[in-house]
């Protein structure tokens, strides 16, 4: 079983410490991630997919129901009803993650298939909160024993996991692929054992990252939650389950399909 990083005090308050502050919102430039690990392999025909269409742009996700299932098998279900259609992104913090998937569009509401019964963390020890991850969340200020609609992906800059907190992870029973590919592509590595990683960004990163720098106001509650104003709202217009097909994403970039 992988170690729990009860770890880090020192490098989740980094991390923390670096949400969301910047008053120049750049979107990073982000090079092709070279690594072994899952999440930066690209999908296989078949590979359960999700397409989020937003009022920035398309999104194109890889779902993984074999290290996740109950995560997908929740978010297959809503997507498929409907419940994402017309909803928004509640949540813009540079540097670290943009948040949607709750209804009510306050961050506090969600729902599941189950009858709205949360489902347990699935943490697995080869998907991490690399960019780009699609991770359940759990509704701000709510009950933490399990997940519902809301999910989020990670924004951390390319450099934003450095030398000692990659030391760090070597320390407690990282990978060097993993810390490898933690310090090429960025990341929060004190999520992995606290949230559900079930999806992984192949497509339309640069989206997320424009989400990520709109305008933002922050709650004055004391949950440091930086919300899109009202002129920058992010609307989510749907979310579509399919499977990945090499011959479309070959069309879709002007390319003949291979096989």
């Amino acid at each position: 079983m992988h170690k729990k990083l009860c770890l880090l005090p020192a490098l989740a308050l980094a991390l923390l410490c670096a949400c969301g502050k910047s008053e120049t919102k750049t979107p990073p430039t982000r090079t092709e991630v070279v690594s072994g690990e899952r999440q930066f392999t690209a999908p296989a025909d078949g590979d359960t997919i999700a397409v989020f269409d937003t009022s920035l742009g398309e999104v194109r996700a890889v779902l993984y129901p074999d290290a996740a299932p109950m995560a997908v098998y929740n978010f297959v279900g809503l997507a498929r009803s409907g419940y994402y259609d017309g909803t928004t992104i509640w949540r813009s913090e540079y540097g670290f993650a943009v948040q949607g998937g709750d209804a009510t569009g306050t961050g506090t509401g969600g729902s599941t298939i189950w009858s709205n019964n949360p489902y347990p963390l699935e943490a697995n020890v080869d998907l991490k909160h690399y960019a780009g991850a699609l991770c359940a969340a759990f509704a701000a200020g709510g009950d933490l024993t399990g997940g519902n609609s809301q999910f989020y992906f990670v924004t951390a800059l390319p450099d934003s996991v450095n030398g000692d907190m990659q030391a760090d992870l070597t320390a407690n029973g990282y990978s060097d692929g993993q810390v490898a590919a933690y310090a090429a592509a960025g990341g929060l590595p004190y999520l992995d054992n606290t949230d559900t990683v079930f999806g992984q960004v192949y497509q339309g990163m640069d989206v997320v990252d424009a989400m990520a720098c709109v305008d933002t106001v922050k709650d004055d509650d004391g949950t440091d939650t930086y919300r899109p104003t009202d002129e920058a709202a992010i609307t989510i217009n749907s979310v579509t389950i399919t499977t990945y097909s090499s011959a479309d994403t070959a069309a879709d970039n002007g390319l003949d399909a291979v096989g």
